[in-house]
């Protein structure tokens, strides 16, 4: 007898971002530009904040977006060691990307007490702004390096995996939900091979 065999992969829905706020943190980085681009492409939100401590960066991002004609995008100067600033950018936002961090290993292994103020320290301050703020969902971008850590860049990403997947817990049933996704190196990033 000749079985088919049936392989379903789940997907997960798209969201909507239509008429929702998004906030991203590190928005003027590789991963940031792109991702903001692709949400102001595709959908209409209702505000797109980028959170970045690079004014230059973000004048730079603002030109080259300014052709889709979007009104929705807004630039906020701040950084992630800063929770009353990040407070002040999740108002009324509904989904936050972090993706804010110091990223590059030899920078990490030079500057330590800085990767952990950024990375971990920063991480914690997102979650709790996000909790107090009422954020719907938050997304921390993570590395493949905080799979069996070998250098101070993955043992702090690794940490602040872990700080969102507890921040679950303290925002209860009903509160913000955190998730975390790992993500890789990126030919023509800043920083890649």
């Amino acid at each position: 007898m000749n079985e088919t065999k049936v392989v379903r992969k789940f997907r997960y829905p798209e969201p909507n971002l239509d008429n929702k706020s998004i906030l991203v943190t590190g928005g003027t980085g590789s991963f940031g530009r792109g991702l903001v681009s692709t949400v102001l492409k595709r959908y209409r939100p209702k505000k797109t904040i980028v959170f970045s401590r690079d004014e230059v960066k973000q004048a730079d991002m603002a030109q080259e977006i300014s052709s889709l004609e979007n009104p929705s995008i807004r630039f906020f100067i701040g950084d992630v060691r800063d929770r009353d600033r990040l407070e002040s950018a999740m108002n009324e936002v509904d989904f936050v990307i972090h993706a804010a961090a110091l990223k590059q290993v030899p920078t990490a292994e030079y500057n330590p007490i800085e990767c952990i103020n950024t990375n971990i320290i920063g991480a914690e301050n997102v979650l709790r702004a996000a909790i107090r703020s009422g954020v719907n969902k938050v997304i921390s971008l993570s590395t493949d390096k905080a799979a069996n850590p070998i250098n101070l860049y993955g043992a702090s990403k690794l940490a602040a995996d872990k700080l969102f997947v507890a921040a679950n817990n303290l925002s209860g049933a009903n509160g913000t939900r955190f998730s975390v996704v790992r993500y890789g190196n990126v030919v023509g990033s800043r920083g890649s091979v």
